[in-house]
């Protein structure tokens, strides 16, 4: 990839990392870490990737995109209104009670949310039906998820990962955020599902490992995933919870914490300073 694109794709995921800080600190609530720690996935799909259209988010051939791990998003939301699904603005009103933008993806009231989610494990298995269907019509669109390290612990996950690899859903590729912490604390610590990329491999994926904040790993990821026939893809992408601030880099505790005005304030000078 050429630096001018990628020093453009780190502005947007810069700029995305804001708006995250601002939907929470409005609603004084909200998941920060783990919606930071996704930021240039959600980026690359966005604004490199996924065939979609702001002015048609219905649109039957667009690719699918769900957030298996939907208490990030603020993360999702970010990357919508900068896209141009709503205006971003109304990400002052995340998680207000008259606000469209609930803490969780609502498929009926988000304009490019493809999936409600928000149970942990529900996610995946949904990018599964979206990849089958497309399968069983013939149709070329491609399904992305991302799901959270945590959240594989869950069962359905590996319901899901035999299924997707049963029905050899090749148009289907999912992330894993390994950013090795939930909001109990280390994932290794809570429930140990490593080693990730093993176990995936073992149910029959195709499985990648990354560097999830490095735009040229991404596209290699993602053109391989495209590139596979028989089966979906796996990339396990090794990132940092709360990137992009000091403060929140690696600390369990702002999993689920919104910054007060001090640390607020703090965090947007220090991400501002790298656009």
């Amino acid at each position: 990839m050429e630096q001018a694109k990628i020093a453009e794709l780190q502005k947007k995921a810069i700029e995305i990392r804001l708006d995250i800080l601002e939907e929470v600190f409005s609603a004084s609530s909200g998941h920060p870490g783990g919606s930071m720690s996704i930021a240039e996935i959600l980026t690359y799909l966005y604004f490199v990737e996924m065939k979609v259209d702001p002015k048609n988010p219905k649109w039957e051939d667009r690719d699918r995109f769900v957030l298996s791990k939907g208490h990030c998003a603020p993360g999702l939301y970010a990357a919508l209104a900068e896209k141009g699904f709503f205006p971003k603005e109304d990400l002052k009103t995340f998680r207000r009670v008259d606000s469209y933008l609930q803490g969780h993806p609502d498929m009926k009231g988000v304009p490019g949310v493809d999936m409600s989610s928000g149970s942990l494990g529900l996610g995946i298995s949904t990018a599964c039906g979206m990849a089958l269907s497309g399968k069983i019509y013939n149709k070329d669109y491609r399904v992305y998820s991302v799901l959270g390290d945590g959240e594989i612990a869950e069962g359905q996950v590996w319901e899901a990962a035999m299924f997707a690899s049963h029905y050899k859903l090749d148009n289907l590729c999912a992330f894993v955020d390994f950013n090795g912490l939930q909001i109990d604390g280390a994932i290794t610590d809570v429930m140990n599902s490593t080693p990730i990329d093993e176990k995936f491999k073992a149910f029959g994926w195709n499985v990648i490992v990354i560097d999830g904040h490095d735009f040229n790993q991404i596209e290699k990821a993602v053109e391989e995933a495209k590139a596979t026939k028989g089966q979906p893809t796996m990339v396990v992408c090794k990132t940092t919870k709360g990137k992009g601030v000091s403060f929140m880099e690696n600390n369990a505790g702002w999993h689920g914490k919104a910054p007060n005005a001090e640390e607020y304030e703090k965090a947007v000078a220090e991400l501002k300073a790298q656009l």
